[in-house]
């Protein structure tokens, strides 16, 4: 199966459309205004020198790197000026500080360019990996060869080093990443060798001569076994995505049947033992890492940003390799929730973590004792524009502006639909073009109307896990023949469902979410009782949609209870309290931290 690219499709209307916008009117330049102001960007002058303020950190170049390709995705669909004139600055400093062999690392170059290439968990080959992707897409946009080229010749001298010299001191990237961007660099070239580098990097990954470092037990980055060996989710929850999408680029490019079985493993194990409902992945702020099956805390829950764009990633390579609706299920369910809920709804503030629990009192709770030494970590109840640690508001910046990659793909003489925006595609079928067309207002409503222009087809239409209509399918899609002209109609309705976790998720036994479709909703306090625990949502009474504007998708009210208790303030007291009637609203799950400091709750009591 080959993807439909995100060049030859364009969203035109609706939910996805409006984030675009945002995308292109707001995100791309907050975020380079504080690359700006913390000095990520004009590090790439490498003219720093000690003493002075900004001295780069060792990640700066795949910050930058990423908001490079979300501004080439940006500028691919309508020419921006602008954002070429700042890409080809930076693309300028790295032509001028590039070395004779084709070396860039900005950290590297000015602060310790004696051991380049010789600690692992310092991000050279991530930043490598981060540079070439942009460089493939900056090209991919604009026919401009300059950074594609500087980064060719940066690609060669990693692979005379690591695949042919061997004389680096480590193996295998630290943080994986360099995989999937060689596969892309492979793609645009045809190069076989950047093939062959992600390949080594894959099977190396693991074995006994691959050099790790003893601050790190071969866990956090995937190196405790050869990966044809591994068949659970471990380590650090964003490098284990990124190598794993490389792993099912590579099976797909080589119909390795091994590696393909080693994702199929992996991808069923995070997804049916340590996802939450949102799509967010890594529950543990203790190495932003996967913990043990079935440990989904709320309140202290880490899913990472990054963590949930890179279970798209492979989520769509899977679906590439392995065509099932259950790939495309998560992805849905990731990006109206676990990835939507990162950013602010006017795109400017961001979220790290994205917690399905907030009390905002606890965050404090150790402020008195001493700051530095926290007895627990609750992630943050706001957003912030830039982190030190800034790997998510890039990538946030270049994931919205290309989300149109995850709509189609074809196989054989069939496309297949796997997301519903209003959009239209040009497809490549048997050497002619077809167009085909989405009109619909998903995800409002899940009525989506499919027309098909240029030529015959089969359509195969996803339909989502959450429908509750009866459509007759082959691992979960429903096959059409659809001729030129014709409007294949479908409906897959919008249903209001309460979800039960299963019973080992602890934490949420007898607790439910409330979903509408694809979306993922929660209360906040700012619309209801508190504390948000104390609500008893009744299940049997009938859930009303009120539509609003702000939020882009309505809200949904229902009736509830809360204690009464009396005006006794003893800490604990004998049963006395009575439940009274309450009404209770929630709001789309990503929608929440946009109105002030708030409790948040996904997970609620019911009463049945």
């Amino acid at each position: 199966m080959r993807h439909v690219n995100y060049l030859d499709v364009d969203i035109q209307s609706g939910f996805w459309k409006k984030k675009q916008d945002m995308a292109r009117q707001s995100t791309i330049y907050a975020v380079y205004s504080r690359f700006k102001d913390t000095g990520r960007i004009d590090a790439f002058k490498c003219d720093w020198t000690e003493g002075k303020e900004n001295k780069p950190h060792y990640f700066w170049d795949s910050d930058v790197a990423k908001w490079i390709e979300g501004a080439a995705y940006i500028t691919a669909k309508k020419r921006d000026r602008k954002l070429e004139k700042y890409i080809d600055e930076i693309i300028d400093q790295i032509e001028k500080n590039q070395g004779e062999d084709g070396y860039f690392n900005i950290y590297y170059t000015v602060v310790e360019p004696e051991i380049r290439f010789q600690l692992r968990h310092t991000h050279e080959l991530y930043c490598a990996g981060h540079l070439i992707e942009a460089a493939v897409a900056y090209y991919e946009a604009t026919s401009k060869r300059k950074f594609l080229d500087l980064m060719i010749k940066y690609a060669d001298y990693i692979y005379t080093r690591f695949y042919v010299q061997k004389n680096c001191g480590f193996t295998t990237p630290g943080h994986e990443e360099i995989e999937l961007a060689l596969v892309k660099l492979y793609r645009v070239t045809n190069d076989e060798k950047y093939l062959k580098l992600a390949e080594y990097f894959i099977y190396e990954r693991g074995t006994q001569n691959d050099v790790r470092e003893e601050k790190y037990d071969g866990v956090c980055n995937q190196s405790h076994l050869p990966v044809l060996e591994q068949d659970e989710a471990v380590g650090h929850a964003v490098r284990a995505m990124y190598l794993y999408s490389g792993m099912a680029d590579v099976a797909r490019l080589n119909g390795d049947e091994k590696l393909k079985e080693t994702c199929i493993r992996l991808f069923d194990d995070v997804v049916t033992k340590k996802m939450y409902i949102t799509g967010g992945i890594g529950s543990s702020s203790c190495g932003e890492a996967f913990t043990v099956p079935y440990d989904l805390p709320n309140l202290v829950s880490y899913t990472e940003t990054c963590a949930s764009i890179g279970l798209v990633l492979f989520a769509h390579r899977m679906m590439l390799l392995n065509p099932d609706s259950k790939y495309a299920d998560v992805i849905e369910r990731v990006i109206y929730n676990g990835f939507l809920s990162s950013t602010s709804l006017d795109g400017r503030s961001f979220f790290y973590e994205n917690p399905l629990e907030i009390i905002p009192y606890l965050s404090s709770r150790d402020d008195k004792n001493n700051n530095n030494y926290r007895s627990i970590h609750f992630p943050p109840k706001k957003r912030s524009e830039v982190f030190s640690c800034s790997c998510c508001p890039p990538n946030i910046s270049r994931f919205i502006p290309s989300i149109a990659n995850y709509l189609y793909s074809v196989e054989g003489e069939t496309v297949f639909i796997h997301q519903y925006m209003q959009s239209t595609a040009r497809i490549c079928l048997s050497g002619k073009e077809i167009k085909v067309s989405q009109k619909t207002n998903y995800p409002n409503s899940g009525k989506v109307n499919i027309l098909v222009e240029g030529g015959d087809c089969t359509v195969a239409v996803r339909v989502p896990w959450w429908c509750e209509k009866a459509f007759e399918t082959q691992k979960g899609y429903a096959y059409y023949n659809v001729r030129d002209g014709e409007v294949l109609s479908v409906d897959f309705g919008m249903p209001i469902s309460f979800i039960e976790a299963n019973r080992k998720v602890i934490l949420n036994c007898r607790k439910y979410a409330l979903m509408r479709g694809p979306v993922v909703y929660c209360m906040e306090g700012c619309d209801n009782p508190k504390p948000l625990r104390d609500i008893l949502v009744d299940t049997k009474t009938k859930v009303h949609i009120e539509k609003d504007c702000t939020m882009l998708l309505p809200k949904l009210k229902c009736k509830g209870y809360v204690r009464k208790m009396s005006d006794d303030i003893s800490l604990y007291v004998k049963k006395q309290s009575k439940d009274e009637k309450t009404d209770v609203t929630f709001i789309p799950y990503y929608a929440f931290a946009n109105r002030g400091e708030e409790e948040m709750l996904v997970w609620f009591n019911v009463k049945n």
